[in-house]
């Protein structure tokens, strides 16, 4: 048996490199993501941190940073006391050009089996990269309210 790991694929009518500047922007990050701001340079072994609200909840290092086609760093969770024992994992987006669209490819991996953190994200990302798509094709993110994440 495989590790568990989570994928989510996506169509967005926009550029790479506006997806990409989405992806590492501070700016941007709040207005899809909860609110929450994005933290690097975005260069590889660079650290990166996700902040809400003033509070650092993920951590990592960048893995790749291959603009404007491959991103990836470790993800680690650093609040919720049911995550924050879990291992770091790894969080993977690809963009691949096709016509007017770029898919985007987002892969999260290296879970434990039994992982809390996969079954959290496996509702959170989606949600995400919803808000995200929304704001690069039509200007506005997605209001997700935290219910609706189960």
């Amino acid at each position: 048996m495989g590790k568990p790991e989570f994928v989510y694929v996506t169509f967005i009518d926009t550029t790479p490199e506006k997806l990409w500047q989405a992806l590492t922007s501070s700016d941007l990050s709040k207005l899809y993501w909860f609110g929450a701001e994005l933290r690097s340079d975005w260069r590889t072994a660079s650290p990166w941190a996700l902040v809400m609200n003033g509070i650092i909840t993920e951590t990592g290092e960048i893995l790749e940073a291959d603009r404007p086609r491959r991103l990836s760093y470790t993800f680690k969770h650093v609040t919720n006391e049911a995550y924050r024992n879990e291992k770091p994992s790894a969080v993977g987006f690809t963009l691949e050009q096709h016509g007017r669209l770029v898919k985007l490819t987002l892969t999260h991996e290296g879970f434990a089996a039994g992982s809390k953190l996969l079954d959290g994200i496996s509702k959170g990302w989606p949600a995400i990269i919803s808000s995200l798509k929304s704001l690069l094709e039509n200007g506005t993110a997605l209001e997700i309210p935290v219910s609706a994440l189960g």
